[in-house]
């Protein structure tokens, strides 16, 4: 389960990365992301109803409605910020999504915690000639239902796609990891069929990733 990720990319860099036309690109002088916590705001680029990419803002996490078990009365809304590869085709939650709006989620790092009291934080990367060269998440998109929206959030929301673990990221967390997708990848992701985006829910090759930072109370990608 990813909970943490940075996305420092400057935003210039980040939509000639992505191939975004100027004038769709909605970032403004967006400072970097550190970290990037559940139902806060982050980059996505997603397509535009002509087909143009766009980089815009969106809260991390697909809201849904939350009702106390003990009171029975409405709480603030759940974010389920991770999508099972497995399920997005097949769960009520994600699959128009999946089959309209994938997305894409820039990143530098994720974290994941080992142990507990205190916890171990590790933050992953890609390997390259910077330290923490930007990637792509496999995403999904969404508008945040009439029923649940917040004058003072984001009607658009993103979720992160996980598969199983890698070798590198499997000593830490032995279940999942974030789909990172290859930059040849982009464009299929964005705009093949189910079947075609279905085939690039795997694992990232872990010789390609490496641990950029790890300790206890590590709560932020220091960039070092």
């Amino acid at each position: 389960m990813c909970n943490l990720y940075s996305s420092t990319t400057a935003v210039e860099a980040m939509r000639q990365m992505f191939d975004v036309k100027p004038a769709n690109s909605h970032l403004g002088n967006a400072e970097p992301r550190t970290a990037v916590w559940p139902k806060y705001p982050a980059p996505v680029v997603r397509l535009t109803p002509t087909g143009e990419r766009e980089l815009v803002e969106m809260n991390w996490g697909f809201l849904t409605m939350n009702i106390s078990k003990k009171t029975g009365k409405e709480l603030k809304p759940a974010a389920w910020n991770n999508a099972r590869a497995d399920k997005v085709n097949s769960s009520g939650l994600w699959k128009e999504s999946f089959q309209l709006r994938r997305c894409l989620v820039p990143a530098s790092s994720f974290r994941e915690a080992k142990g507990q009291r205190p916890a171990t934080d590790y933050w992953f990367a890609l390997k390259g000639d910077e330290p923490r060269p930007p990637f792509a998440m496999a995403g999904l998109w969404q508008q945040v239902p009439a029923s649940l929206r917040r004058d003072d959030s984001s009607d658009l929301t993103h979720t992160i796609i996980t598969t199983s673990a890698n070798e590198i990221v499997r000593p830490v967390h032995p279940d999942r990891m974030p789909v990172i997708l290859h930059a040849k990848d982009y464009e299929t992701w964005l705009t093949g069929s189910p079947d075609q985006a279905q085939s690039l829910l795997q694992h990232f090759p872990s010789e390609l990733m490496t641990i950029v930072q790890h300790g206890t109370g590590v709560l932020v990608d220091t960039g070092t």
